[in-house]
């Protein structure tokens, strides 16, 4: 009995050995994916379903150009507040271009038309321009305007679309080659837009309920107006241009931008008064009444037209004055009407500094809204389990079902980003969202990547999940646990108050940089309040960040992206807290990250051989706190089977078990190997 075990046994090794040998090739991709992507090399170019034909466009600003003397035009994707996620009406480089990704700049010379965007989005934008535009990815944008232009030609641009460093890093290069670079403060971009453009938004501004707000906006002011007071160089105003500043200074919301609650505005803010640029239609009656709006003292809001902000702002400067501004979202159109001996010039003004700080009830509110939509993501996830098999859900099927999960959550406002949803090759590219022409079946055969987030009036939500439901290769296993060991890296990372985001970031790349792999996107950003989803300054390794101070939230999201196969990414919101330390050296507190997101991780792509034991620890601790938290939520709903798939999936690992388990599979691969070889039979 003894020999036919051990001769089971082995043919079970060896079984496994070749299965291992078979599933490690790597993905071959489906010849018919080119069709995804324009080829612009023959003759005629191909261009697939999702490109746009934008010559009319380009013809028609050609023409403009040409009668303002106009040799080229720089288009970014920006809008006067230079906000991240803009309104359709100030879409102008995606209606120029086609090309719809958040990131990039369009530039239109006489005879050229150039798109520049980061690795995120260059496949996107393959299959979204026509063969009008050339995608740049290696001359500067400047060096490509230099080269179209000839010495004493005018390069034009709406100078309320790019940040002073932005116009800055334009105008100094140009006119050293002799070209001027002139400030058009009419778009001609909505010129030739005409009345296809968008309307200007006329919903109804809102406020935040009370009961959700940890300081009331007469608080935030009197903070704001103490730092004033404090600063060495005595301002005499500051002043707000990022539409999430006003937003949070006054706890109101709007629906101006899709997926953020923010309202047009600008805010005026001095010792004595404040000015609120808005328009006032759209404020009701119980708002003026909240923001005093009927009375002259400093308490009390004065309404301004929100065009007539650069007017006011200019009129402001004539008398002693200091305003402070914040640079990375003021202007160069507002920038340029103020005196240079007059302003006080930070990064970031003090109301974003202020506002990356949750308070007590902002971050009851955060952790309350994580979750109910952990609610909405498992229950998601036990849908997929059971009809991804079916072979009848696609990306966009999904995508309807999880943003119509989450609408069903207590305090719901609908989505912070349109959700991404990517099977297979799709999930290759970063920020890929699913269409009409691109929309993928899922397959147990591919990786899925959903990153996906909420708004509630208590708390903006950002998580993603890599899943597979049939048999990953042994690369993908590989990639999938090491950029969650990264993760797990700087979940666990200890550092001084007062560090700044970018230093942290190797934790999360060392596992992959350790065997020749990486993600060219950064690895975490703030997360708002009822606000952005994307909240700076607070971030890791994204050239937007600060000093890490207790309270501050953050996403965790390292990835890999395998071009034209796969993509993982593994991402939490994580808050800043205090760290147990034996010491405290230099009377520094010590900080962490405590999680905030409750989901689970994908348990079959996970290959804890590679794994030490402290990661394994923390992954143990997580599961445990995620059981903890959301199993009583799951059963106070009569959710079932969420509960069970819960208890499922939150098992604990046994590293030991697990090692023991890897040697007995790689014994398996050896032997199979050996087969194959022809050296056993």
């Amino acid at each position: 009995m003894r020999p036919f075990c051990i001769a089971v046994w082995t043919w079970l090794l060896v079984l496994e050995g070749l299965f291992l040998l078979v599933s490690s090739q790597p993905l071959q991709s489906d010849e018919s994916d080119a069709s995804l992507v324009r080829n612009c090399a023959i003759n005629p170019p191909y261009l697939p379903p999702t490109v746009k034909n934008t010559s009319f466009h380009l013809s028609a600003l050609r023409s403009l150009m040409d009668a303002q003397n106009i040799s080229a035009y720089v288009i970014p994707a920006t809008d006067p507040h230079l906000t991240e996620y803009i309104a359709p009406r100030d879409a102008r480089r995606a209606w120029m271009t086609g090309f719809t990704g958040t990131a990039g700049t369009a530039v239109v010379s006489k005879t050229g038309a150039a798109v520049w965007t980061d690795g995120r989005y260059w496949i996107q934008a393959k299959r979204q321009m026509d063969c009008n535009w050339e995608l740049n990815s290696g001359a500067s944008i400047v060096d490509w305007i230099l080269n179209e232009t000839t010495a004493g030609e005018i390069v034009g641009a709406d100078p309320f679309v790019f940040s002073v460093e932005d116009w800055e890093s334009y105008s100094k290069p140009l006119l050293q080659a002799k070209r001027q670079f002139v400030a058009k403060e009419h778009n001609l971009v909505d010129d030739i837009w005409g009345a296809e453009r968008p309307p200007v938004p006329t919903e109804n501004i809102f406020k935040v309920p009370n009961e959700l707000l940890g300081a009331t906006w007469q608080t935030k002011v009197k903070e704001i107006r103490r730092q004033m007071k404090y600063n060495r160089y005595k301002p005499t105003a500051v002043l707000l241009s990022a539409l999430d500043e006003t937003a949070w200074l006054f706890n109101l919301r709007g629906n101006d931008i899709p997926y953020n609650p923010f309202f047009q505005s600008y805010t005026l803010l001095t010792a004595d008064w404040i000015r609120l640029f808005v328009n006032e239609s759209r404020l009701p009656q119980d708002i003026k009444e909240y923001l005093n709006t009927t009375c002259t003292t400093s308490e009390c809001v004065q309404l301004k037209a929100y065009e007539d902000i650069r007017k006011n702002v200019h009129e402001y400067t004539k008398g002693n004055i200091t305003i402070w501004i914040g640079q990375e979202y003021t202007t160069y159109g507002i920038y340029e009407v103020i005196p240079k001996s007059k302003l006080l010039i930070d990064r970031y003004s003090p109301v974003q500094i202020t506002k990356s700080i949750k308070d007590p009830t902002e971050q009851k509110g955060l952790k309350a809204a994580h979750v109910r939509d952990a609610v909405a993501v498992i229950s998601y996830f036990v849908w997929l389990e059971k009809n991804v098999p079916k072979g009848t859900e696609t990306e966009l099927s999904g995508a309807c079902y999880v943003n119509n999960l989450r609408s069903k959550q207590n305090y719901s406002r609908g989505l912070s980003f349109e959700t991404i949803s990517a099977s297979g090759l799709n999930a290759a590219l970063a920020h890929y969202s699913p269409n009409n022409e691109t929309n993928r079946k899922l397959s147990p055969d591919e990786m899925y990547l959903v990153d996906s987030g909420g708004q509630y009036l208590d708390g903006t939500t950002d998580i993603t999940r890599t899943l597979h439901w049939g048999t990953p290769t042994n690369f993908q296993k590989e990639a999938y646990t090491r950029v969650l060991m990264g993760h797990i890296d700087l979940a666990r990372s200890i550092f001084p108050a007062g560090t700044i985001g970018d230093v942290l970031d190797v934790w999360a790349r060392h596992a992959l940089w350790e065997v020749g792999l990486n993600y060219r996107h950064g690895t975490g950003h703030g997360i708002g309040s009822f606000l952005s989803v994307h909240e700076w300054p607070v971030g890791i390794g994204s050239g937007h960040t600060w000093q890490l101070e207790e309270g501050m939230f953050t996403s965790i999201e390292p990835g890999y992206y395998e071009d034209n196969e796969f993509g993982i990414r593994i991402e939490d919101v994580a808050m800043v807290t205090k760290a147990k330390t034996e010491h405290m050296f230099g009377g520094i507190s010590y900080l962490t990250f405590e999680h905030v997101s409750l989901v689970p991780y994908e348990r079959k792509l996970i290959d804890l051989s590679i794994m030490n034991k402290q990661q394994i620890g923390w992954l143990n601790n997580y599961y445990e706190k995620v059981w903890k938290t959301m199993s009583p939520v799951l059963r106070a709903q009569s959710l079932i089977e969420e509960y069970d798939w819960l208890q499922k999936h939150t098992r604990p690992f046994s590293h030991s078990v697990l090692v023991t388990s890897s040697l007995v599979v790689l014994a398996g691969a050896l032997l199979g190997n050996l087969l194959l070889q022809g050296r056993l039979l």
